[in-house]
């Protein structure tokens, strides 16, 4: 119907009425048509109910009247409904479309049952049905999100293999997906992918990527990028500096965030609430809460209105300095400006309190935000839990604890470990095992946090029974060992306790330590596990060796460092590189240049973004190391094997020697 083209459904149904009155009996075209229209406005139930009528009528839905009715279905959250249809057209002997299978999937998919939606995507295959890149879109950014990127993968190369062309949507899916499970190098590859052949990246794709450096902590690589984005002409848009200010607060590095605000204002952008809020809670969690209240108030003079998550970041800065009579103002003035405190403005709050000895007043705004409605979360809970534990009072924690799993709520390894380190401080240390033991079989895995609280109940209770024998004996006790040996006889003290009370290691409790040992330096001990752990039969992962070759560099033992790199790159992983460059660092440090030539070119040998070659290797790496001469023979042999390296990035590769001839 031309009327309905127009988007007047209302004057089409009267054409409808008219020609039934007329005795004009309308077809499967004229149903699909008005069941669209219906569809498109968000009347679904009207449009079954049309659908219902035409089949009473005995006149046969076609493919695609059913098509739209299932994609609104799917897009409203009612799948279950949206398989009966089309379980109900098949019977019909209407077979399903490309279209139908594609809104099935998508919708499906987008509701959390993924592997339902893989099967329909292999059963439309099987049965001749081409895939359109909307179907290929759909999938590949549902696995992505789901951070299940080699599956993404394989339908990506499958999809390539078949002749079809990706676009951005595609590579963006992927790219995000990549920056997820924190594989920045290989999204890096992809946007090289993208700049060679297309399609063109967008300011989605440069944005993903700051944002993928910035979760990484590399955050000259993030502002690099940058430069290169605006040298590759794509303008950034305020979310791309709302990330980079964000990414510089959460690393502490206020100044680079207020250079980056003050950049966007200059180029021309507004601050927007999400911007604002990203330096006012940068500057609220370093203790700059003066600083955070004037920009509050410059944010507000501008035009741009606070929202609640504005002012709880300022509560929070307020509570951490015990300031709460502030913050007490500040709740106040968010009620009055409309906005209602949410659960995280009282957590916020109670957090605050707790940490300073007011736990009885934390539990007031409790029981005061429960009478408002808001429900307390995981965080009030644990908040709770620390600031008991802080006061001595470990039994009532843990009476809290159970309150809270009553409602539904899991504690985390952040709760747990609150609660063992309250059992700790009271030398309760069996409790405190058993809480262990009840985490695990939760599902919880503790972190090293929880195992260095254990291990400090451990030491201390060896200080115990070590006093009680020289009082015995009337002597001075001395251990004979030294303090590597007590360390390591301590972590077998607590893999023994474990045992003792069912909680057997396994890979991840090894792993979990000897990654804190070496974070902490200590490559001593965490070789001695690593042995210990091996005659356990248990296997250290790539995360874990990798933690080791930092290590190692950092103490210059290289001939360890590459003992473990080469297995590993006998075994086909793929080091990042980060650990290339502690290696040719510490290499360079020792004077074996001949080894990181060899290893550089080696490196060359696999797929890496050229750019961020220089910006890891030669720039964060060697010209760091004063290494200037060694730097410009790399990029070199960079050049010499076709590695395309953009123009900005000899730029910012010059600016770097400049400063080191200066």
């Amino acid at each position: 119907m031309k009327i309905l083209r127009n988007k007047d459904l209302d004057a089409a149904f009267m054409v409808f009425d008219r020609m039934v009155q007329d005795g004009i009996d309308p077809n499967a075209a004229t149903y699909t048509t008005l069941i669209n229209g219906l569809c498109t406005e968000g009347r679904v139930d009207e449009a079954l109910g049309m659908l219902e009528e035409m089949i009473v009528k005995g006149i046969e839905p076609t493919v695609y009247t059913y098509t739209v009715p299932v994609s609104s279905l799917c897009a409203v959250g009612r799948e279950k409904e949206a398989v009966d249809l089309v379980v109900s057209m098949r019977k019909r002997g209407c077979e399903p479309n490309v279209q139908t299978y594609t809104a099935l999937i998508s919708g499906l998919s987008q509701s959390g049952h993924l592997e339902v939606a893989i099967g329909l995507y292999h059963n439309m295959l099987r049965k001749g049905l081409l895939p359109t890149m909307i179907t290929f879109n759909v999938l590949i950014n549902e696995l992505c999100g789901a951070r299940k990127v080699g599956n993404a993968f394989r339908i990506f190369r499958w999809m390539e293999a078949h002749g079809y062309v990706p676009n951005t949507i595609t590579c963006n899916a992927l790219i995000h997906g990549l920056c997820l499970i924190g594989d920045i190098e290989r999204a890096m590859v992809l946007l090289t992918e993208m700049l060679k052949v297309g399609p063109a990246p967008t300011v989605i794709t440069y944005n993903t990527l700051i944002n993928g450096y910035l979760q990484r902590g590399f955050l000259d690589n993030a502002v690099r990028l940058l430069d290169l984005m605006k040298n590759n002409g794509c303008k950034p848009d305020e979310w791309t500096y709302a990330e980079l200010v964000s990414g510089f607060c959460k690393r502490g590095k206020l100044d680079s965030a207020s250079a980056l605000f003050q950049e966007m204002i200059k180029h021309g952008l507004s601050p927007n609430q999400v911007n604002y809020t990203a330096l006012i809670d940068g500057l609220s969690k370093e203790g700059k809460v003066d600083d955070a209240l004037a920009l509050l108030k410059r944010m507000e003079e501008s035009g741009c209105s606070p929202g609640i998550e504005t002012y709880n970041a300022i509560i929070n800065g307020l509570s951490k300095q015990n300031r709460l009579l502030e913050a007490e103002r500040l709740c106040n003035k968010i009620a009055e400006s409309g906005l209602l405190p949410n659960v995280i403005t009282y957590s916020t709050l109670i957090d605050g309190l707790c940490r300073n000895g007011g736990t009885h007043l934390a539990f007031k705004i409790f029981h005061d935000m429960q009478r408002r409605n808001c429900t307390p979360n995981l965080y009030t809970y644990s908040s709770l839990i620390y600031g008991l534990c802080l006061e001595g009072q470990a039994d009532s924690a843990e009476s809290l604890l159970r309150e809270m799993e009553k409602k539904g709520l899991t504690p985390d390894y952040v709760t747990y470990t609150s609660l063992i380190d309250g059992f700790v401080a009271l030398s309760r240390l069996d409790h405190a095992f058993l809480l262990l033991r009840q985490m695990v079989d939760k599902g919880c895995e503790p972190n090293y946090r929880t195992y260095g609280v254990l291990l400090k109940g451990l030491q201390q209770e060896c200080q115990l029974i070590s006093g009680e024998v020289a009082i015995q004996h009337e002597t001075v006790y001395s251990s004979t060992g030294s303090k590597k040996d007590v360390s390591f006889e301590l972590l077998c003290t607590l893999l023994d306790r474990m045992s003792e009370i069912g909680c057997e290691p396994n890979t991840g409790t090894y792993c979990t330590l000897v990654l804190g040992l070496s974070r902490e330096g200590k490559t001593a001990e965490a070789d001695q596990l690593i042995k210990h752990m091996r005659e356990k039969g248990f296997s250290p992962t790539s995360a874990v060796n990798c933690s080791l070759i930092v290590s190692y560099c950092k103490n210059l033992k290289m001939d360890a460092a590459m003992e473990i790199f080469d297995s590993l790159i006998l075994q086909g992983f793929r080091p990042p590189l980060s650990i290339y460059q502690s290696l040719i660092c510490a290499l360079c440090r020792k004077s074996r240049l001949k080894e990181v030539e060899v290893l550089f070119e080696n490196m060359l040998g696999k797929q890496w973004n050229s750019d961020e070659i220089v910006w890891t290797i030669l720039i964060d790496g060697l010209l760091k190391e004063r290494e200037s001469e060694l730097c410009m023979k790399l990029l070199h042999v960079m050049e010499s094997k076709s590695c395309t390296i953009s123009f900005q990035t000899y730029v910012i590769l010059a600016r770097e020697l400049s400063k080191l001839d200066g």
